[in-house]
């Protein structure tokens, strides 16, 4: 049975890590089988910031080629190469820092202090595609003036991974052949170890934990009473 934390967490209010939830839940007798993140962008943007050219220069030994300068909010400002038409002093944009992991398809690169025409290079400066927002390649993404420097790419566009929580149903745990199921052990365990949490439920489901799980729901009865009906 596979279960997403964040769905996980539509139901119930808790602060547990992925890991932290994995461990509640097996306590409980939903034996977790395995964890997995599953990110929205392969590689989650991580080594990806906000960055502004400060300075741009034709590069002397290539008729395409810039110098810039960048500023990605931590202190010096970086020297990178750029290939892009569009590049160009004041603009926001996002730069894959030294160390970042590039994905196509299946290959991978790191970005690593280079030269280019014996120029050297510390990042680069990205068109969509090449970081998986989107498929434009005609030159570098160029970011809305409030966009604020050293913000990390994966912040500034609002990506989040989920956690794929597999979870070994054994058959007389019917009742947690679903996420309001299992969200709702998670729930009791919540309020007994740690502190008091809530639940959101709806009438349908209410009923059917009535209904699939008397005993569960008279011992729960004067926890669920705080709880939140939507």
């Amino acid at each position: 049975m596979n279960i997403s934390y964040k769905w996980l967490k539509e139901y119930v209010d808790f602060d547990l890590t992925p890991q932290e939830t994995a461990d509640a839940l097996t306590s409980t007798g939903l034996e977790v089988d395995a964890l997995e993140e599953v990110q929205a962008i392969k590689g989650g943007l991580k080594g990806l910031f906000v960055g502004k050219v400060l300075t741009c220069e034709a590069h002397p030994n290539s008729d395409h080629l810039h110098i810039t300068t960048v500023d990605l909010g931590k202190g010096e400002p970086q020297q990178i190469v750029c290939g892009a038409p569009n590049v160009a002093a004041g603009q926001k944009v996002i730069v894959a820092d030294l160390g970042c992991v590039l994905y196509d398809g299946d290959k991978e690169f790191v970005i690593k202090k280079s030269k280019l025409r014996g120029v050297e290079s510390l990042g680069m400066i990205c068109a969509e595609d090449e970081i998986g927002v989107g498929t434009d390649h005609a030159g570098i993404m160029v970011l809305p003036e409030e966009a604020v420097v050293g913000t990390p790419a994966a912040e500034y566009f609002h990506l989040e991974s989920d956690w794929l929580i597999d979870i070994d149903i054994t058959a007389n745990r019917a009742d947690a052949l679903s996420h309001y199921g299992v969200a709702r052990d998670l729930y009791g365990w919540c309020s007994v170890a740690i502190k008091p949490a809530s639940i959101a439920l709806t009438a349908q489901s209410l009923w059917s934990t009535m209904r699939t799980c008397p005993s569960m729901w008279r011992s729960r009865t004067t926890k669920l009473a705080s709880a939140t009906l939507v």
